[in-house]
C-alpha cells in the first residue's frame, strides 16, 4: 500500500480542500483525488490521461526520462539477456521468477495448450482472402467465448487461470493461422517438441510440402521480440483491456477489445508505419533528401522510428533489439534488399547527426524490430499481429490483476462539457 502521510492543499474560491497524496515505490507521487468531486464539486480535465493515474499496479514500471523499464523490479534488459519469453510470462503472471521445476511445469501446460477447437477453423474461412490478419484476430480471439465455456467466468480463480493459459498458448496459433489464410497456404499445426517462438515460425513459414528447420538464431530473435513486447504498464491497449474487464466481461472479450485497439498507427501499428517510411525512400542516395525533410518544420514528413513519447533519452528496449537485427542481418544478409540497406544506412546518418542528438530523435524498438521481421519475410500486415502476441501476457496479467483488487470499479471517465446549454424543444413547423 503507498503512503499517504502527505497531503495536497487545493484552494477554490478561498475554500481548501485536503488531498491525500500517494507515495508508490518508484516514480513520482499521486495526488489522490477519488473524494474530489465530493468534496469540492469539480472534476480534473486530462486528455489522454498523461498525468492521471488510473489504477495502483505491481507489474510493470517506466521511468522515462532515465530510459527505464522493469517487470516486477528487474530491468528489461537483463531478463532479454539472460531470460526467454516464457520465463517473463511467468514473472509478470506471478510476480517471481521461477525455479526450475517451476519454469517446466509452466512451458508444459503452454505448450499443450497451443492447439484450438477444430471448429474454429470455420471462423477463418468466413473472411475475405485479402482481409487484414488484425482483422481476424479481433474476431477469432472474440469468438473464443462461445467455444470455451468453461473459463468465462472471471470470479472463478480456476477459470481466470485456464483463461490466461489459453490466451497465452492459442494467441501465436490464431495469428500464425491468421497469417497463413492471409497468403493462401494450407494451416500449419502447431508441435509440442518446439519451443514458443521456434512453434510461431514453424506454424508461419513451413509447408507440408517439405521439411522446414527452425534457424535457432532467427528464434532467438522472435524470442526477443516477444520479450520486450510484453508489457508496457498502463499504454492504450492494456487501459483498453482493463476498461473493457472493469464492466465484467469475459476475458476473451476483453483480449479482443486490446488487439482492436493496438490496431491504430499510434501504438502498434508504429513498425509497420517505419518500414512504409523506409520504402517511400527507397534507395540510400535518398537518405540526405529525407533527412533534410525531417528537419524541415515546414514539412510533413517525419521519421518513424525515431524517438519515442515514454523515453525522453533512449529506448531500453532498442539496445537488446539492435543486437538481434545485427544478428539476423548478419544471418540472412541485406545485399538483394534495398530496403534493408536504407534501414541500415538511414540509422548511421541520424546517429551521426547532431541535429538527431539534441532532439533526442533515437531508432526506438519500433525500427529495429521491422527491420527483423521484414528481414524473416514477414509482410508488413503481420507486424501488428505479432505485437499482439508478444503483448497478450501483459493483457492477461493486468486482468488479473484488476479482478484482484478490492477497489475495482468499472471505468467511468468524467468530462468537459462544451455543448449546448439547456434549451426547450420547438416543434418542427416553428423551426
Amino acid at each position: 500500500m503507498a503512503d499517504t502521510s502527505k497531503i495536497a492543499t487545493l484552494t477554490i474560491d478561498g475554500q481548501s480542500f485536503d488531498l491525500p497524496i500517494l507515495t508508490p515505490t518508484a516514480g513520482p507521487d499521486v495526488i489522490d483525488i477519488r473524494k474530489l468531486y465530493a468534496q469540492a464539486g469539480v472534476f480534473t480535465y486530462d486528455p489522454g490521461f498523461t498525468s492521471t493515474a488510473s489504477t495502483e499496479s505491481t507489474i510493470t514500471f517506466i521511468d522515462g526520462d532515465k530510459g527505464e523499464l522493469q517487470h516486477r523490479g528487474y530491468p528489461i534488459d537483463q531478463l532479454a539477456e539472460h531470460s526467454h519469453y516464457l520465463e517473463v510470462c511467468y514473472l509478470l503472471l506471478n510476480g517471481e521468477l521461477p525455479n526450475a521445476e517451476q519454469l517446466e511445469e509452466f512451458e508444459y501446460l503452454v505448450t499443450h495448450h497451443t492447439m484450438l477447437h477444430e471448429q474454429m477453423m470455420m471462423f477463418f474461412r468466413g473472411f475475405r482472402r485479402d482481409a487484414h490478419p488484425m482483422a481476424i484476430m479481433v474476431g477469432v480471439v472474440g469468438a473464443m467465448s462461445a467455444f470455451y465455456h468453461d473459463s468465462t467466468d472471471i470470479h472463478d480463480a480456476k477459470q481466470r487461470e485456464v483463461a490466461a493459459f489459453r490466451l497465452i498458448a492459442k494467441m501465436p496459433t490464431i495469428a500464425a493461422m491468421a497469417f497463413k489464410y492471409h497468403v493462401g497456404q494450407p494451416f500449419v499445426y502447431p508441435r509440442n517438441d518446439l519451443d514458443y517462438a521456434s512453434n510461431f515460425l514453424h506454424m508461419c513459414f513451413s509447408v507440408p510440402a517439405e521439411k522446414y528447420d527452425v534457424n535457432p538464431i532467427l528464434a532467438r530473435a522472435m524470442d526477443r521480440i516477444f520479450t520486450l513486447h510484453a508489457d508496457h504498464e498502463q499504454n492504450a491497449s492494456t487501459s483498453t483491456v482493463r476498461l473493457a474487464s472493469s464492466s465484467g466481461a469475459n476475458p476473451f472479450a476483453c483480449v479482443a477489445a486490446g488487439i482492436a485497439c493496438l490496431w491504430g498507427p499510434a501504438h502498434g501499428g508504429a513498425n509497420q508505419a517505419c518500414l512504409e517510411m523506409l520504402r517511400e525512400i527507397g534507395t540510400v542516395d535518398r537518405i540526405p533528401e529525407y533527412i533534410a525533410k525531417a528537419k524541415d518544420k515546414n514539412d510533413p514528413f517525419r521519421l518513424m522510428g525515431f524517438g519515442h513519447r515514454v523515453y525522453k533519452n533512449f529506448d531500453p528496449r532498442a539496445t537488446v533489439m539492435k543486437e538481434s537485427a545485427d544478428e539476423v542481418l548478419d544471418l540472412l544478409g541485406i545485399e538483394n534488399n534495398e530496403t534493408l540497406k536504407v534501414a541500415k544506412a538511414l540509422e548511421k546518418a541520424a546517429l551521426e547527426d547532431p541535429y538527431f542528438a539534441e532532439k533526442k530523435l533515437f531508432p526506438n524498438v519500433d525500427f529495429y524490430s521491422g527491420i527483423i521481421l521484414e528481414a524473416m519475410g514477414f509482410p508488413t500486415s503481420m507486424f501488428t499481429p505479432i505485437f499482439a502476441v508478444s503483448r497478450t501476457i501483459g493483457w492477461v496479467s493486468q486482468w488479473q490483476e484488476q479482478l484482484s483488487d478490492p477497489q475495482l470499479k468499472i471505468g467511468r471517465p468524467r468530462q468537459l462539457y462544451m455543448g449546448e446549454a439547456e434549451r426547450k424543444y420547438v416543434d418542427i413547423e416553428k423551426r
